[in-house]
């Protein structure tokens, strides 16, 4: 009796680790950085003043962003781990498999930010772009000597810019806050769940996106980098 009770256990822990996993990977997958400026320019065109803009306006904007920040170097990474018959375990383990991929990213932005530049989009959407290829730039240089987690950095940027935003904009970000300082939590725990990224990495990560996003788009600091990028 004993024995077949402890059976019945030893099987519903090893079901319930199993969605764990399913789940972290989910979460993983859907909150993926390289998702996020999109995302982050549909929530500015469905929540914000920005939804009075024409459709066929905001359409445009998306498509380039879409095209530069998803399509583009999902493509590229892919082609790059064929060529070299990479899984992408080898790339999420290794920091110089990840180099080349973080070079094919970070091109893609840059060619987003002058079409858009050149289209003549206000600065505070640019600013999205510039806040993102700011961190890939830091996350490159940090990834030489230590990994973090790039996810983290991800949703601290999206923290950093509601802070900056709510700012610029007037409106009270609590309940925004709330709902991504959740997330990121949920996030951050998936990767440890998956043995991705440890504690360190994922505060670091988290910290490094959300001071990037922050001093990109803040009011009061971005000046520095509308010096250096003509908005």
């Amino acid at each position: 009796m004993m024995t077949t009770i402890a059976t019945t256990e030893n099987k519903v822990n090893i079901a319930s680790g199993k969605l764990i996993i399913r789940l972290a990977r989910i979460t993983s997958w859907i909150l993926n950085p390289i998702h996020i400026p999109f995302l982050a320019f549909v929530v500015l065109f469905l929540f914000t003043y920005l939804n009075m803009m024409p459709l066929a306006y905001k359409l445009i904007v998306l498509g380039i962003v879409y095209c530069f920040t998803i399509l583009m170097p999902a493509i590229t990474i892919f082609v790059y781990r064929k060529i070299n018959k990479f899984s992408p375990y080898d790339i999420n383990r290794n920091r110089i498999n990840r180099f080349i991929p973080y070079i094919l990213s970070v091109t893609s932005y840059c060619f987003c930010m002058a079409l858009m530049q050149k289209l003549s989009i206000p600065w505070y959407m640019t600013g999205i772009i510039l806040a993102a290829l700011v961190i890939q730039v830091v996350c490159l240089i940090v990834n030489l000597k230590w990994k973090l987690s790039e996810h983290m950095a991800g949703i601290g940027g999206v923290i950093g810019g509601i802070v900056a935003f709510s700012i610029l904009f007037g409106f009270n970000p609590l309940a925004w806050l709330c709902l991504f300082i959740l997330i990121a939590g949920v996030l951050g725990t998936a990767r440890i769940t998956l043995r991705l990224n440890s504690l360190g990495e994922v505060l670091c990560g988290f910290t490094l996106g959300f001071t990037g996003a922050l001093l990109v788009l803040h009011p009061f600091t971005n000046a520095l980098f509308r010096t250096m990028f003509v908005y």
